[in-house]
């Protein structure tokens, strides 16, 4: 007769793709070591797979105990929801993995790991890069939120307007146009530009703008994120479109001076998403909460 899974088997689970170690995960859920190691064999026996396999000196996940931990994780999270009517944020432990782009992260994370730390200790904020916009990461539980310009979302996304943003010029503060206060989008165009997109695009707004005024701009560099293109800002005599909170933020310390773009520029709003299955999880709604909070 084949195993069963339950809940507590789920858990070791859990536990050992956290730690890759069964004495880590012993300790994790306060279980001796023999019975970590039992509860290993039955999870090997329900879900027909190693789970974990010898590498060196320690243990390493298999394929198929990588695809699974995120759901494994995601339903071990609405059963403690259906059950946890006693929510405490001091008592909570708990990781929340948020896939986020670096020029975001540079002005929300610090303001939102602070937020966090005060009322839950014991929760840790994993900031991941972004890579592929797909929702399945949100769907099986890879990530808890997305935070982003995202387009229209699926009928299982919940979405949320965090901030509305606006891009602004920045250059070297020892640069010519550094002297200017509000410079005119000629005196734009007589420098070099860094463009940031993530789909490597030297093209952009401010180009149709240009256009129709009969200016045109060399974009010398295309970078990934307005991180980069702030730094390559810093570093050169580029000018580079980047959002105002980041300018306003790291501006001075990065030696930038930043100024209005005379244009309209369409406006930038950034999006807090999340699985529909997380709208009514106590730890969730207040982790979105003080995001928006941190913001403000």
């Amino acid at each position: 007769m084949s195993e069963q899974l339950d809940l507590n088997l789920l858990r070791v689970f859990d536990a050992l793709l956290r730690d890759g170690s069964v004495t880590a995960a012993a300790e994790r859920l306060h279980l001796s070591i023999p019975a970590t190691s039992r509860a290993l064999g039955r999870l090997r026996r329900a879900m027909g797979d190693p789970i974990l396999v010898r590498a060196g000196r320690g243990l390493a996940p298999t394929p198929f105990a990588l695809r699974t931990a995120p759901r494994v994780r995601s339903l071990l999270e609405e059963a403690a929801a259906l059950v946890n009517t006693d929510f405490s944020l001091a008592g909570l432990e708990r990781t929340f993995t948020i896939r986020i782009n670096d020029g975001v992260a540079a002005t929300l994370a610090t303001a939102a790991a602070e937020a966090t730390a005060a009322a839950a200790p014991g929760v840790t904020l994993r900031f991941v890069a972004e890579g592929s916009e797909s929702t399945e990461a949100l769907r099986d539980g890879s990530i808890d939120l997305d935070i982003g310009v995202g387009g229209q979302p699926a009928p299982d996304i919940r979405t949320a307007v965090l901030y509305r943003e606006r891009l602004v010029a920045a250059v070297r503060a020892d640069s010519p146009l550094g002297r200017h206060r509000r410079p005119t989008l000629a005196q734009l165009c007589g420098h070099p530009h860094v463009s940031a997109s993530r789909r490597g695009l030297a093209r952009g707004p401010l180009d149709d703008v240009l256009g129709a005024a009969g200016l045109h701009r060399h974009v010398a560099a295309v970078v990934p994120t307005s991180a980069v293109a702030a730094l390559v800002v810093a570093s050169s005599p580029y000018v580079g479109l980047l959002p105002q909170r980041l300018a306003e933020q790291y501006g001075a310390a990065l030696g930038l001076r930043w100024f209005p773009v005379p244009a309209d520029l369409p406006g930038i709003e950034v999006r807090l998403s999340w699985h529909a299955r997380l709208d009514a999880d106590p730890a969730q709604q207040w982790l979105r909460e003080t995001l928006r909070e941190a913001l403000r």
